[in-house]
């Protein structure tokens, strides 16, 4: 069985695949082929593969179509895709190898000089029994690529199910199989684990680990970012908090937003880094590209301003899922221009293999979109190619960038409370939640301002490179940055380590030879100075309460009342959006007033 999938690669076009790394052009990857292998052999209805992004799931996918057309086993293609873009690229990638798919597909009869049709989710949740009639009429292979996509609507998920229940072959396709919400993706199996819980389950899985080791993906570097941010809340007070220093979700994300808002110091400081490391990255790859990922329009049309500024060339600006973004992107694909502005769409799936810098700036924070984001950069072409993200300090971040080899399986049902939780401070932080919205003060939410970023400076903060984190805190400009940045850009996995350890204790030597008086940023190195989390922040809250709550029976004061104090005395927001620097002052307060009691 195994000689006769092998065989199948050998009646390709030599293009195919047409950006296969070095010395496999007329070949399929190991991977590729062990996963035809399997399914020629085992034959399902239905085939989940799981590969890293940039690994060439379509190349296997449309590999494997062929096979099954040429032997009869089906006699048309369907592939469904998330996006206009995604569609139209699945289509090009299929006429290579002779397969012809339309793309523009609507109703009605099939033209014959097509072996099947390319479609969207959307497309699918409009007319699901437009296509269940087709796929009856002819033996079909539904190819349904990203398919955690089916889960993100109930209404995507019931259609897919009710217009591919009756195809004869199913192959779902994902990067990233996991999603943040507990919705069942049609035709996953999902297996329960002795904790009682259902996860998906892959017939093949070939994960970014597996995928460097091999040569196929590109080792990524994460180039982290802090700084002070400064902004207004809606209930119109100023606060100011350092990113990656203890603060509640309210606060990291306001913080989040203020870094971001291309009005104040931190995202020009950013864009500026980052191209100065594609220059870097092009004195071995001429023609690298870099992506900034946006959350919105709006911020989109300013960092391209932005960029036009600081490098004197125009961004490409790509702002929805239209044929003039998808020509767009098509376009820079295809240029040596440097720099590419996008909101979300170019996350996932659209391959622009020459794209080798980036910079993540949306709020999007979920392990999902990072894998997919960061899967845009990783598209290996030959060997020794590096990528590099830029990031924020948000805790949740620096958790994705050092989890990148970790495999995930799709969860669908929430942990039970005697299970080991996501978050196992989840039901006590939900109840203290409440107890500080019954005991602080009033925080005018009724009468709510909009939020406002005020100011953003930026400090480089540490490098993320397999699991290890590299680098102390330097000014922007400055050497030590510099040399973080012109880290070059063709280089070995074990090179790159060993790059970053050497860069690391350079740094650690400079700085031991400045006085103390000097040191105007944390000098410690990174691993000494991890970024402190939402829970030790919760038991600064909670240590706080506990604390306000002995005041009570010692003072005879109300809850509130000791609240509003402590917030008069000691300045700051309420509780709930204080950082750990004002909790621990208000900590420091009320002990001084219970020992004054006594």
């Amino acid at each position: 069985m195994s000689t006769t999938a092998a065989s199948t690669s050998h009646h390709l076009s030599p293009a195919f695949p047409g950006r296969a790394p070095w010395g496999t052009a007329s070949k399929l990857r190991a991977w590729q082929q062990g996963a035809l292998d399997k399914y020629i052999q085992e034959q399902p209805r239905d085939f989940l593969a799981v590969a890293t992004p940039g690994a060439g799931k379509t190349t296997f996918a449309l590999t494997l179509a062929s096979w099954l057309l040429h032997h009869h086993v089906v006699q048309q293609v369907t592939v469904v895709a998330p996006t206009e873009h995604l569609k139209k690229q699945w289509a090009e990638a299929a006429a290579r190898i002779g397969i012809k798919l339309d793309p523009e597909y609507s109703a009605g009869p099939l033209s014959r000089e097509y072996h099947g049709i390319a479609i969207t989710y959307a497309g699918v949740g409009v007319r699901p029994m437009l296509h269940r009639n087709r796929i009856e009429q002819r033996k079909t292979l539904v190819i349904l690529d990203e398919i955690h996509h089916a889960g993100d609507s109930r209404s995507w998920g019931e259609a897919c199910l009710e217009a591919f229940e009756p195809a004869t072959r199913r192959l779902a396709l994902t990067g990233t199989p996991f999603r943040s919400d507990t919705n069942p993706i049609p035709f996953v199996t999902y297996e329960e684990g002795n904790d009682g819980i259902r996860r998906s389950s892959a017939d093949y899985t070939y994960g970014y680990g597996s995928a460097l080791g091999d040569g196929v993906v590109r080792p990524v570097i994460f180039l982290s970012y802090s700084g002070n941010m400064r902004w207004r809340t809606k209930a119109g007070d100023e606060i100011e908090a350092r990113l990656g220093e203890p603060m509640t979700k309210d606060a990291v994300s306001q913080a989040w937003r203020t870094a971001l808002d291309p009005r104040g110091d931190w995202m020009p400081n950013v864009l500026r880094a980052a191209d100065q490391r594609l220059s870097e990255v092009r004195k071995g790859i001429p023609d690298a590209g870099a992506l900034v990922i946006a959350s919105d329009q709006d911020s989109a049309r300013a960092y391209a301003k932005l960029i036009r500024e600081i490098t004197g060339t125009k961004a490409t600006l790509v702002l929805s899922d239209e044929a003039a973004a998808s020509q767009r992107i098509e376009d820079f694909s295809h240029s040596d221009d440097r720099w590419m502005v996008a909101v979300r769409m170019v996350s996932e799936g659209v391959d622009v293999p020459r794209l080798a810098v980036g910079v993540y700036a949306t709020t999007i924070s979920t392990p999902l979109f990072f894998a997919q984001a960061v899967g845009r950069f990783v598209r290996s072409r030959r060997r020794g190619e590096t990528a590099s993200v830029f990031l924020p300090t948000i805790p949740n971040l620096l958790g994705f960038a050092n989890e990148m080899e970790v495999e995930r399986d799709h969860v669908l049902d929430k942990p039970k409370k005697d299970g080991e939780e996501e978050n196992p401070y989840a039901e006590e932080e939900k109840l203290l939640e409440e107890a500080e919205k019954q005991q602080d003060e009033d925080t005018g939410e009724q009468d709510q301002l909009p939020f406002e970023a005020l100011e953003s400076d930026a400090v480089f903060d540490r490098v993320l490179y397999d699991g290890a984190e590299f680098g102390m805190q330097a000014h922007p400009g400055s050497e030590e940055e510099q040399d973080y940045l012109g880290i070059p850009g063709l280089l070995e996995p074990d090179q790159v380590q060993m790059l970053l350890q050497k860069r690391q204790a350079k740094q650690i030597a400079h700085s031991r030879k400045k006085p103390d008086t000097e040191a105007d940023l944390l000098e410690l190195p990174a691993e000494r100075r991890p970024v402190v989390t939402h829970k030790e922040l919760l038991e600064l809250r909670k240590e706080l309460n506990s604390l306000v709550g002995a005041y009570v029976h010692q003072s005879g004061k109300p809850h509130g009342v000791i609240h509003t104090e402590l917030r008069r005395v000691c300045g700051g927001p309420p509780s709930a959006e204080a950082t750990a620097g004002q909790i621990r002052e208000r900590i420091k307060k009320v002990r001084e007033w219970a020992t004054r009691m006594r």
